[in-house]
């Protein structure tokens, strides 16, 4: 499987699940223990993004903005002029969804380090529906000049995250689910801003796959195995800045590949791999993600179905990119 010690049962129907916004949770209380500069900002959704444990270890490093996301990200940036690490979270429908503008004016054009968290994103959200389902947040963050955009696979990975972006000098965004997902990395499993990492090796295509979907992924490489095909699947917490190396590695051994995100894969990690591949290596290629289409209010497990953002529709797309690869067709 892989040499970055993920958990032993990742193929099991019982794994282990958590939200990765709980890790985040966990990471920011020790961010805070380990610097004193470190403080949180919040607009009314202390709990459910679960900023609250920092709250409750440091009450006089917290401020609740209220229902302010245009100031809870200028806050942001004026407490990361006086030289302090300011972690702002709401819902990514609101942050960044309502306070783009923001964000690119005061946060990035000064290159202000500080961190936005966007909980609640994606379509396992499920019954809020299409308006609190944001899918276009790595587009428009990732368009962004000087920030750093990352999305974890699980609460281990989150948690690691948000203390490598408590040491980093950049502006960054953190996308969180609300729903649990899979829990398939260990504490001994590596994380570095800007880094991929091969979870499953393989010859015939490459899955390059972010956030909770690296779970469905590495799902889908099972389901291929027992037809014959040996896929990779390289996990990308960091979409931007992109491990082109990494990923250009993989596809040039496979000659093929399949990206797979829970957000609008036009603009977002499928849209960053396919501008790189334009670039320096074209391959057959397929993306999964949202296309190009509002949510809907449902179950998160029948909203992915319905979506098609499953490790079956994965594998799919998988098989079409290898018999296209066999044919020579580009």
């Amino acid at each position: 499987m892989s040499k970055y010690h993920l958990v032993e049962n990742i193929l099991a129907t019982d794994i282990a699940k958590e939200p990765n916004r709980k890790g985040f949770g966990r990471g920011l209380k020790k961010a805070g223990e380990l610097d004193v500069n470190v403080v949180a900002v919040c607009a009314d959704l202390t709990e459910s993004t679960q900023m609250h444990l920092f709250r409750e270890a440091f009450p006089d490093r917290f401020v609740e903005i209220g229902v302010a996301e245009q100031n809870l990200v200028t806050v942001g940036s004026g407490l990361a002029a006086q030289d302090k690490i300011p972690f702002v979270s709401s819902y990514a429908a609101f942050s960044p969804g309502r306070n783009w503008e923001q964000i690119r004016t005061t946060i990035c054009l000064n290159d202000r380090p500080v961190k936005i968290i966007g909980s609640h994103a994606g379509v396992s959200v499920g019954p809020d529906g299409a308006t609190h389902q944001m899918l276009e947040d790595i587009a428009i963050m990732r368009v962004l000049p000087n920030i750093v955009v990352v999305a974890p696979c699980d609460s281990i990975e989150a948690e690691k995250v948000t203390l490598a972006l408590a040491k980093d000098s950049r502006p960054a965004y953190m996308r969180l689910a609300r729903e649990a997902s899979a829990v398939i990395t260990t504490q001994e499993t590596p994380f570095e801003i800007g880094k991929a990492y091969v979870y499953d090796e393989g010859v015939d295509v490459t899955i390059v796959a972010t956030g909770t979907m690296t779970y469905q992924a590495l799902l889908a490489a099972d389901m291929l195995l027992k037809d014959g095909i040996d896929a990779e699947v390289l996990h990308c917490p960091t979409i931007k800045p992109l491990d082109t190396a990494a990923i250009l590695k993989s596809v040039k051994k496979t000659g093929a590949v399949v990206t797979a995100e829970e957000a609008q894969m036009n603009g977002g990690l499928g849209g960053a791999v396919a501008e790189l591949l334009a670039d320096e290596y074209p391959a057959p290629m397929r993306r999964i993600g949202i296309k190009d289409r509002f949510g809907e209010s449902g179950k998160p497990d029948e909203l992915f179905e319905h979506l098609g953002l499953t490790a079956k529709h994965i594998a799919m797309a998988a098989h079409e990119v290898v018999g296209r690869k066999e044919k020579g067709v580009g």
